[in-house]
């Protein structure tokens, strides 16, 4: 968790100003379920997205 935590904060939150906290919920929330989740390639998956290993993983 503290790595994907840091990945988070890297990437995303301390290159943005936030003026409400749901600025950030929303901002955060589109950054897990639309980059993170669909589009980021993660190594510990064999260079797939998330969404792409549970496919492969669900049609085996």
């Amino acid at each position: 968790m503290e790595s994907w935590f840091h990945t988070l904060k890297t990437e995303l939150v301390n290159q943005r100003k936030y003026r409400t906290r749901i600025q950030a919920k929303t901002d955060v929330f589109e950054y897990i379920e639309v980059f993170y989740n669909r589009s980021r390639r993660h190594s510990s998956l064999g260079y797939m997205t998330p969404a792409q290993y549970e496919m492969v993983k669900m049609a085996a």
